[in-house]
């Protein structure tokens, strides 16, 4: 059959270490030979952001703005280790944080469901959708560690130079650690249109929980925000669409989730929507089988999978062995900015084509044909079947096969 036609290309930020490898496998098997692909291609490998100093990573969120839609690989935030390993001329920092910050941007996560393999949360019977913060607090705190005794305060000084406010923090009687965190009205107004947005969008319920309680002016800000928001700008939306803001204490919403089936939004503060991110992709499964969408809220998407470089899996590659990496999240992240690529621009086909390959892939599953990690997991009638990661693409591509020709 003819290829699909695109009329505006995708930006496509290609990563690090096995999940590389499989970048270009999933193209080659999956996506060329169907679609005339169109990408604006940065390549946000480690060494070259080392060799650009980090300029690639500003590059391809500037494109992600001019285009509307990218798709990424995952990548390395380098430490010590990799610094050496590397031989970087620093210690750069995390290309997904400096990409959240030019584009002002939400993570969505949500996790790929397949029959075969169930919750660890046995009455979770549909998907949860982490909404985080991707701004400020403890991942853009000052902190200091306290050699000796003394007395820590809290100054704010307005831009005109007078000191409005002190207090002391803590009388240090002995050594200690200190950390001043902050947040911004604009960039918390920003998470909180994008999650009520999203909600509309996607029409689920959204639930939104922080500390209030506790953090009576951190916190609260959050709350208050998320409030004045809703009401001013998306409750008559959520009432004709017959869905509902919801907010909680964190600790509360933790126990609610359990006990709950899913089919939601769970917005989080940067800090708890990291940590609770890998707490639902978990317990859904694997995290190799969580999507992840940023979304900015002028309306800019940059679809990535939720999990690392797999970097085991790829010092086996270079000795030459095969390896079972899971790619789904890598795939769906495709079929996520292929389908907003083709919802932007009205070409139906290719939104039609990013279904088909997503059923494709669950059906392959659901058939007992997966990846070794799945295999673990696998309560289905049909006996798993673990395969090496290029054999588990070529199955998805007979089963898409099958789908584009009905």
């Amino acid at each position: 059959m003819a290829k699909i036609q695109m009329t505006t290309p995708l930006v496509e930020m290609d990563g690090d270490e096995m999940t590389r490898i499989l970048w270009q496998d999933i193209k080659d098997v999956l996506l060329t030979p169907y679609i005339d692909l169109k990408t604006e291609y940065y390549d946000l490998g480690l060494p070259e952001r080392d060799k650009t100093g980090d300029q690639i990573t500003v590059d391809a969120a500037e494109a992600t703005k001019k285009y509307g839609v990218a798709v990424k690989c995952a990548t390395i935030t380098p430490n010590a280790q990799r610094m050496e390993e590397y031989k970087l001329h620093q210690m750069w920092k995390s290309p997904n944080g400096t990409i959240r910050a030019i584009l002002d941007g939400t993570v969505f996560r949500a996790p790929i469901m397949v029959k075969g393999i169930s919750p660890v949360v046995k009455n979770w019977k549909k998907p949860i959708t982490i909404a985080r913060h991707a701004y400020g607090d403890v991942y853009k705190a000052t902190e200091y560690r306290v050699p000796t005794t003394g007395k820590a305060e809290l100054v704010f000084t307005d831009e005109g130079g007078t000191e409005t406010f002190r207090q002391t923090i803590y009388d240090f009687e002995c050594p200690g650690v200190l950390q001043g965190q902050y947040n911004k009205d604009t960039s918390i107004r920003s998470f909180a249109r994008a999650c009520f947005q999203y909600a509309v969008d996607t029409r689920q319920d959204l639930w939104f929980a922080t500390k209030d309680t506790i953090s009576k002016k951190y916190d609260h800000t959050f709350k208050d925000v998320f409030q004045e928001v809703f009401d001013a700008e998306y409750k008559a939306k959520f009432d004709e669409l017959g869905i509902e803001y919801f907010y909680t204490l964190i600790d509360d919403a933790v126990a609610r989730v359990i006990r709950s089936e899913g089919g939601y939004i769970w917005a989080c503060k940067n800090y708890d929507g990291d940590v609770m991110s890998d707490m639902v992709s978990t317990a859904f499964g694997s995290l190799a089988m969580m999507t992840s969408v940023l979304v900015s809220p002028d309306g800019k998407y940059e679809y990535e999978a939720a999990h690392g470089t797999v970097t085991r899996h790829y010092y086996k590659y270079l000795k030459g062995e095969k390896t079972s990496t899971n790619p789904m999240a890598t795939i769906f992240a495709w079929t996520g900015a292929l389908r907003k690529r083709g919802e932007l621009d009205s070409l139906p086909q290719l939104v039609d084509f990013a279904d088909k390959l997503e059923r494709a892939c669950i059906a392959t599953i659901e058939s007992g044909t997966m990846t070794g990690d799945l295999a673990g997991l696998w309560e289905g009638e049909t006996p798993a079947k673990a395969v090496d990661s290029h054999a588990f693409l070529e199955a998805i591509r007979a089963e898409l096969d099958k789908n584009l020709a009905q």
